[in-house]
C-alpha cells in the first residue's frame, strides 16, 4: 500500500492539494450546480481518501476496492455538506468516508449477523449520517435513541454486532522498535503477577495448617457449611470449631 503509486488508474503522486479557502469556494460553486467545481473538489480531496484507507489495509482487502468505496464516501460528503455552517470540510468528510468503508467491510464480512440486528444497525447509521449532515457533528447514543425511539442498549448491541473483528496481532502503535499489538493492551485481571504470587503464598500458608484446620476451612468456605454443621460432621463442639477456624484464619493472614 505504501509503495503503490497508481490506484484505480490514478497516479497518487500527482494528486492536487486544495487550500481551505479554495475548498470553501469550490463547495459554494458546487452547491450552485457547477459540475466542474464538483470535479475539482473530488480530485482535490483524493489524498484525504488515501490517508483514511491506510487504516484498513491490514484487513486483507483490495486497495483499489477500498479507494473506490472511499471515493463514494467523499462524493456523498461533498453533495451533503452544509456550507452555511462554519465547519471545515474535512471535519465532516472524514467520518463520512470512514463510515462508507466500514459499511462496505460489514457487508463483506464472514461473520453472520441476524437480519433484525443488521436492520437496526443500518437504521442507526442512517440516523447518524442524517444528524451529521444537519448538525456537522456526531450524535450521542442517547440522541440516536431519542430519534429512532429505540432503547440505548439495543443500539449498542446492534453496532457491536456489525463491528469488524480485529486481530489480536493487529499493530496499534510502532515507534522504531517492536510494534505494539492489540494483544499487548488486553488485560487479564485474573492471571496477573500479583494473583500468582498471592496464590503461591496462600498455598504455602495452607500447607502449614493442621489436617483438622484444613478440613474445617474446606467445609466452611468451600462447601459453605455452618459451624454447627461442621461440628456435627467432625464430632466436636461448635465452640471448638469457632476457635479452630479463627486460629487457622489468623495463621493464614500471617502467612500471606
Amino acid at each position: 500500500m505504501v509503495n503503490k503509486v497508481e490506484i484505480c488508474g490514478v497516479n497518487t503522486t500527482k494528486l492536487p492539494v486544495l487550500k481551505s479557502e479554495e475548498t470553501r469556494q469550490l463547495l459554494l460553486q458546487a452547491k450552485q450546480g457547477d459540475s466542474i467545481a464538483r470535479e475539482q473538489l473530488i480530485r482535490g480531496n483524493l489524498r484525504l481518501v488515501l490517508s483514511i484507507i491506510q487504516r484498513f489495509v491490514n484487513r486483507g482487502e483490495n486497495v483499489d476496492d477500498l479507494f473506490q468505496v472511499g471515493c463514494i464516501g467523499l462524493i456523498k460528503a461533498i453533495d451533503n455538506f452544509n456550507t452555511d455552517l462554519d465547519v471545515r470540510f474535512s471535519t465532516y468528510g472524514v467520518p463520512m468516508i470512514v463510515g462508507e468503508i466500514r459499511r462496505y467491510l460489514r457487508d463483506n464480512s464472514a461473520v453472520r449477523v441476524s437480519r433484525a440486528m443488521r436492520d437496526t444497525a443500518y437504521r442507526v447509521l442512517q440516523a447518524k449520517e442524517a444528524y451529521i449532515a444537519q448538525h456537522q457533528k456526531e450524535p450521542t447514543i442517547e440522541q440516536i435513541a431519542a430519534i429512532l425511539d429505540i432503547k440505548r442498549e439495543d443500539i449498542v448491541f446492534a453496532l457491536d454486532a456489525i463491528s469488524e473483528p480485529v486481530s489480536l496481532y493487529e499493530p496499534v502503535y510502532s515507534d522504531s522498535g517492536d510494534s505494539l499489538c492489540v494483544m499487548d493492551q488486553v488485560r487479564d485481571p485474573k492471571n496477573t503477577d500479583e494473583h500468582w504470587l498471592e496464590h503461591i503464598a496462600l498455598k504455602d500458608a495452607i500447607s502449614r495448617l493442621s489436617e483438622r484446620e484444613r478440613n474445617i476451612l474446606n467445609l466452611r468456605f468451600y462447601q459453605g457449611k455452618t459451624q454447627i454443621e461442621v461440628s456435627q460432621e467432625i464430632g466436636i463442639s461448635q465452640a471448638q470449631v469457632s476457635r479452630l477456624e479463627k486460629g487457622a484464619l489468623s495463621q493464614l493472614r500471617k502467612g500471606m
